[in-house]
């Protein structure tokens, strides 16, 4: 049985320590649209406790709401934590993430990148498998998230056959 009504991901929400340089790279360098911002918010209950599950003064400074092409918008968070901030965690760590993008052609996307001074880590790798026909790599913000590119102009092996396809950016109807 599936969650009543469930169409997919409207949002991703992620906390940065400096909205503004966050802004920043996710306009000026991966050509994201900020749409529009909101905040702050401050309470002097226990609502952000029961709604949020963060302590209940914190002070959540601005989010803005972004799209970035094909996929799920982003709510991206400044907060001013009551209780301190944890490290951002790696990807073996509970919680650990990244985000992915597609891009047409990897090679002309790292090189993008790199020009403009983000840090790549490593090379494109080819996957195999399944997932055999994807070549990725990872990146970094300049607060240290990670994220992704992927490209698959051909597809991917598991697709032969699959009677349920992922869902795929360049093909979002498919």
């Amino acid at each position: 049985m599936a969650l009543p009504g469930l169409r997919g991901t409207e949002h991703i929400g992620f906390t940065v320590p400096d909205l503004e340089e966050a802004d920043a790279f996710l306009v000026d360098v991966l050509g994201c649209q900020r749409i529009y911002q909101l905040g702050p918010f401050v309470r002097d209950d226990d609502w952000m406790r029961e709604q949020l599950d963060v302590h209940p003064r914190s002070v959540m400074r601005k989010l803005y709401f972004y799209r970035c092409g094909f996929g799920p918008n982003f709510e991206v968070f400044q907060w001013e934590p009551a209780d301190g901030q944890r490290e951002q965690p790696r990807n073996s760590d509970l919680g650990g993430h990244h985000l992915a993008f597609y891009v047409d052609d990897l090679d002309t996307a790292v090189d993008y990148l790199r020009a403009r001074g983000v840090r790549v880590l490593g090379e494109p790798v080819a996957s195999s498998n399944a997932s055999e026909g994807q070549r990725w790599v990872y990146f970094l913000s300049p607060w240290g998230m990670q994220f992704e590119l992927v490209s698959f102009p051909r597809g991917k092996a598991y697709e032969a056959d699959a009677e349920v396809m992922l869902w795929h950016p360049a093909h979002p109807a498919r």
